[in-house]
């Protein structure tokens, strides 16, 4: 687990900052992964974070097929194209750009992720949520919003937010919610030199990965590019100001459950046996 040390409780400043690593997963997806490699191992509670963009079909064609995960939430958001997903207790559904999935995997479950398009741009990112250990065997369930669902706040200065989770400084609420770890993920769009300040709980952990443009972040004007993640330390707010051609960035941020974490491969439990003992179910039908 990659810890980072806390500073002043004001403006959060750029700690640490990545472009994470060229990666592969499902059936050949080609994507960069920015949480969960050896520079970036996790942001508690944050286990993993892929972003995924292509306009060549041999990129992104063979999807994600069934697969398993168990004691943990798997965030996907779109930027651009459609994905189909389908699970083993009958769910299903297409995200498209701005919609969101946010499932809970709990207990366990299968499901497959596949393009709903076989050419253009598919664009997005997935997010690995870890779970408390008293919730890790929940049940299954979904929150899961298209575009027109996901609230969107325009502001006088051109700026837009998307607000997944989380409330706005001016009060736009996201629909999804887990009221343990009070999650914030904003998709926001920054007007040309524009200035932002979004609260953030102090303590809780923060990241923001810029999409486009580059910003300043901070009272120390950091700058960070496009295509790569920046760790906040701690503070109660964040202010970013934007390049002169505007930028685009994602706010993560929730409260750090401070448990153990044991991973194996679609599992993330608190102890290895309990890994053992995930592998063991779904051999044998148990999910």
């Amino acid at each position: 687990m990659t810890a980072f040390k806390h500073t002043n409780l004001a403006s959060r400043e750029l700690q640490f900052n990545t472009p994470g690593m060229p990666a592969s997963d499902g059936d050949g997806v080609k994507m960069t992964r920015i949480i969960g490699t050896p520079q970036l191992n996790m942001l508690d509670p944050f286990l993993l974070l892929d972003a995924f963009g292509s306009d060549k079909p041999l990129d992104y064609i063979g999807g994600f097929p069934d697969h398993p995960h168990r004691g943990f939430e798997t965030v996907t958001y779109m930027l651009a194209g459609r994905m189909r997903h389908k699970d083993s207790i009958g769910n299903e559904g297409v995200i498209e750009a701005h919609g969101v999935q946010w499932m809970t995997a709990g207990k366990g479950i299968v499901h497959s992720e596949m393009p709903e398009q076989d050419s253009g741009l598919l664009a997005g990112f997935q997010l690995w949520v870890n779970l408390p250990s008293k919730d890790k065997m929940c049940e299954p369930k979904y929150q899961e919003f298209v575009a027109q669902d996901v609230t969107l706040e325009q502001r006088d200065d051109g700026t837009q937010v998307r607000i997944v989770a989380g409330v706005t400084n001016e009060g736009s609420v996201g629909p999804v919610l887990r009221h343990d770890i009070e999650p914030t993920f904003m998709d926001i769009t920054l007007a040309p030199s524009s200035e932002f300040k979004q609260q953030i709980k102090a303590g809780d952990t923060a990241f923001i990965y810029v999409i486009e443009g580059h910003v300043l972040v901070g009272d120390k004007v950091s700058l960070l590019p496009a295509k790569r993640l920046g760790v906040l330390d701690d503070g109660d707010h964040v202010s970013l100001t934007a390049a002169p051609q505007g930028a685009r960035l994602l706010l993560v941020a929730a409260t750090p459950i401070n448990e153990s974490v044991a991973r194996g491969g679609p599992f993330v439990m608190n102890t290895k046996a309990e890994v053992m003992q995930a592998y063991d179910d779904f051999r044998n039908n148990r999910f």
